[in-house]
């Protein structure tokens, strides 16, 4: 895939959403049980823009300077997308991050928890929020872990935070279906509806565990 050429973006897209369409019937689900995720990091404007123009509004960022970089114009343009963060965020990003996503998915300590309610109650904007679990208790990896999920969603919901569900990332190496169920057992016990899991390897079998989200890059944009 080349940067100059733009019809093979959306090629991809149609059959990244034909193939979410099949697996979603394949499970007995609703074709509108599933958010796709079109994840636009390290790809130029010139690359989303024809997508956003052929009518997809949910895209996703890793970084929030390079969002910064890109997404004001674009939402210009396009006002009623949706910009999701699903890389980790840094504190001291935070109030920068509230400006610019519509949802973070990332949230994953009470130190970010409480920072959080506290940029809300000043600016009275605060994006839907997805807790990040790491179900693989990956060191290098952000989320909270499995054992310690209950409490951050507990306190999250004292700080009436709008927690709407959970996201992972399943270990590389590993069959993901198995960090997927857990992902949805913990928030079926606490009555979340939200599931984002499943990237570009592996959004067919996510969508089989019940994802809602499905945040697929490269097989949209390609590699950069």
């Amino acid at each position: 895939m080349t940067p100059s050429s733009h019809d093979d973006v959306i090629d991809n897209f149609r059959q990244v959403a034909a193939a979410l369409q099949a697996a979603l019937a394949a499970a007995g689900r609703p074709a509108d049980a599933a958010c796709l995720v079109a994840v636009s990091k390290t790809h130029p404007a010139e690359r989303i823009r024809p997508l956003l123009a052929a009518g997809h509004r949910v895209f996703g960022e890793n970084r929030v300077q390079e969002a910064a970089g890109k997404w004001p114009e674009l939402r210009q343009e396009f006002p009623d997308l949706k910009l999701h963060l699903i890389g980790p965020l840094q504190s001291n990003k935070l109030r920068e991050a509230l400006a610019l996503f519509d949802v973070i998915e990332t949230v994953d300590r009470p130190k970010l928890a409480h920072l959080l309610a506290e940029e809300r109650d000043r600016s009275g904007r605060c994006p839907e929020l997805f807790i990040q679990v790491n179900t693989g208790a990956e060191p290098q990896k952000a989320g909270v872990l499995p054992a310690e999920a209950d409490g951050l969603i507990a306190l999250c919901r004292d700080l009436a935070l709008s927690v709407i569900g959970l996201m992972c990332i399943p270990p590389a190496e590993e069959d993901p279906a198995p960090h997927f169920a857990l992902l949805a057992e913990i928030a079926a016990r606490h009555g979340l509806a939200g599931l984002s899991m499943g990237m570009s390897a592996d959004y067919v079998e996510a969508l089989r565990c019940g994802a809602t989200h499905v945040r697929v890059g490269t097989a949209i944009f390609g590699r950069r």
